[in-house]
């Protein structure tokens, strides 16, 4: 476990905030079931990083689909803004941590390969939309998650440096990301993921859920 104490927190939001990644693993089998194919394995965890652009891409090509990247995505839209708008929830003791680091002075902010139009009315609905000072999402930066890019932008606007600030990820690509673009990290537990063991041996920390950061927390 790391020494290193940070000062400012990022947090991604799908599967670390927000319990939504039963809502992409739908999407990602009802779409390709209604082409007939059975999804990959590793599919859900390459496209997860990437955010749409690149994965209406990499799912056009890997499947030799007709429909353009446009329509892809637009099928992919349809299907996940009822479930942000109206299902998605925080997860256990998500929302009382953030406010647990506000009340110490911590900043925080998110980074997010999701689109303002899911985030947005799931964080305002739970109410989470304003504990953040800052949202930054791929698109503001050259490379998806799979490098530390969003990360370095999100600490930026937070006026901090990467060796002071912790990133919470619950998918081993970010954590490993963040981890050499020289952040602190946290993993965070998701039922849905596999990667489970790879993130816990590289984070800094682990946690199972909030209440462990509630009972004993890194922040200073």
């Amino acid at each position: 476990m790391s020494q290193r104490k940070p000062k400012a927190a990022i947090f991604d939001l799908d599967g670390t905030l927000l319990d939504s990644m039963g809502v992409w693993l739908w999407v990602d089998q009802e779409f390709l079931l209604r082409r007939g194919i059975e999804m990959p394995s590793d599919y859900s965890a390459i496209i997860a990083p990437i955010g749409f652009p690149a994965a209406a891409q990499y799912t056009k090509e890997r499947f030799s689909l007709p429909e353009t990247e446009e329509e892809i995505m637009a099928e992919w839209r349809s299907m996940a803004i009822s479930a942000y708008e109206h299902d998605v929830m925080a997860k256990p003791d998500a929302i009382a941590y953030l406010k647990h680091l506000i009340q110490k002075g911590v900043p925080i902010a998110a980074a997010t390969a999701s689109r303002p139009e899911f985030y947005v009315p799931a964080l305002k609905r739970l109410c989470m939309y304003e504990l953040f000072s800052s949202i930054t999402e791929i698109a503001e930066v050259k490379h998806g998650k799979g490098h530390p890019d969003v990360y370095l932008r999100a600490a930026e606007k937070l006026g901090v440096s990467p060796t002071e600030c912790a990133v919470f990820e619950d998918i081993y690509t970010g954590v490993k990301a963040a981890k050499e673009g020289g952040f602190i990290t946290v993993a965070v537990y998701d039922k849905h993921h596999t990667d489970t063991k790879e993130s816990k041996a590289i984070a800094d920390y682990h946690i199972n859920a909030y209440i462990e950061l509630l009972e004993n927390d890194i922040f200073e």
